[in-house]
């Protein structure tokens, strides 16, 4: 998901920084559009670092003597792509102009252009604030839908004791996620995903891989991100971009996996192993490049099966946490196997997808899964990853609250 952050010119100008990093904390992409005057408090340069987009700060781009095309109608194309238009902070010559249909510059042109959610957070001095037009300005914003981030009260930069302090970042931004749909169930857990394939090599060239390109577990990981969640993501190699939110350990073998899986599961509430994982390895890997010479035999033994290793050390330690969460890629009897996976290897559930089918399978955009249970085997209708993602994390949030639930009742004795 995109939003586009507008900065107007207030002092308040500095606290966008903080809101910047609290939405890609929730895995979300962030482009910021600072008008004329919030550039007098900070620089573009400051949110390009920090959001790694592009910030825009004209109409026409950067030269009034050599306008760009491209620029002249860019409003358009981030007003299409935005999945919401915040604005913090909000002057009131900002909220006046998006009142009375002003749009003499680039944010106020988006906000004219978008059919996105709209949430402003004013900030100004208290007399400004209490003004009969400005209040009347916010009044035709809160008619057209417009979610105002109501400020706070206290000293403000003139000097004055009142109402007009923006928000606190904090507050803004749970109101955006509010305002989009996005539960902060997660918030204040850590959950651990494992997503891509393993490469077990044969010599210094080869490698044992599978088809596995990691967009399930990377996807989950984003979800996971929005809800607030800690995400760990231990990744397989991948051509993927794992959210810059979570913490990333990037390991190439099954035994690194594992390894990797085993030293932080114990500190997560749920453990969701997306991954491919490889079954085999090769015993005796060549140190030298294997010549073509003819048939190339290898002797391959068993990979541990991390997941089944999980259920195992929970059991032995006697307690219901994490959750842990399976994924199983079969091409016949799909139903049938999962339920013999969930049985055999101790966990609350497997993910089960027919990779048989091109359209859902390895390196798909779109999957189709199943979630099996001991008692139920919840289908998920095919869909983007992403949304398929939501949906696993719905019900691996049940799951977490049922097996929770007795935690705590056990905590009141």
């Amino acid at each position: 998901m995109k939003i586009a952050l507008g900065v107007s010119g207030g002092i308040a100008a500095y606290k966008a920084a903080e809101i910047v990093r609290q939405l890609q904390e929730r895995g979300l992409r962030v482009q910021v559009i600072m008008t004329a005057a919030a550039q007098e408090f900070v620089r573009p340069l400051t949110f390009a670092a920090l959001s790694g987009e592009k910030v825009i700060t004209s109409m026409f781009g950067s030269s009034a003597e050599q306008p760009n095309l491209d620029s002249a109608v860019e409003h358009i194309s981030v007003a299409q792509s935005i999945d919401a238009l915040l604005v913090a902070p909000a002057t009131a010559d900002a909220i006046a102009k998006f009142a009375h249909g002003i749009a003499n510059d680039f944010l106020s042109t988006l906000y004219l252009a978008t059919t996105a959610p709209v949430i402003v957070a004013p900030t100004m001095n208290v007399n400004m604030w209490q003004h009969p037009a400005t209040q009347a300005n916010l009044q035709v914003l809160r008619e057209r839908g417009v979610q105002i981030v109501e400020p706070g009260s206290g000293y403000l930069a003139c000097g004055m004791v009142g109402a007009g302090r923006m928000a606190e970042p904090e507050e803004i931004v749970a109101a955006t996620l509010e305002r989009l749909g996005i539960a902060q169930d997660l918030a204040g857990e850590t959950v651990l995903i494992t997503a891509g394939p393993t490469h077990e090599p044969i010599d210094p060239v080869r490698y044992l891989g599978n088809r596995s390109s990691g967009k399930m577990g990377y996807a989950l990981a984003e979800a996971a991100l929005r809800r607030g969640a800690k995400v760990i993501l231990v990744s397989g190699p991948t051509a993927l971009q794992p959210p810059s939110a979570a913490e990333t350990i990037f390991v190439e073998t099954a035994q690194q996996m594992r390894a990797a899986v085993l030293d932080r599961w114990e500190h997560t509430s749920i453990v969701i192993m997306a991954a491919a994982v490889g079954d085999y390895h090769v015993k005796n890997i060549s140190p030298e490049k294997i010549k073509r010479d003819g048939a190339m035999q290898l002797q391959l033994e068993p990979n541990p099966d991390i997941l089944a290793d999980l259920g195992s050390l929970r059991q032995a330690s006697g307690k219901q946490s994490p959750v842990l969460i399976g994924f199983a890629a079969e091409t016949e009897n799909v139903l049938e196997n999962a339920r013999a996976k969930l049985a055999k290897k101790g966990v609350d559930a497997i993910v089960v997808n027919d990779v048989s089918r091109a359209d859902i399978g390895f390196s798909s955009d779109r999957n189709e899964v199943t979630i099996v249970t001991a008692s139920e085997a919840l289908p998920i209708a095919e869909a983007s990853k992403q949304n398929v993602a939501q949906k696993i994390l719905e019900t691996v949030l049940r799951i977490w609250q049922r097996a929770a639930k007795p935690r705590a009742e056990h905590a009141k004795l």
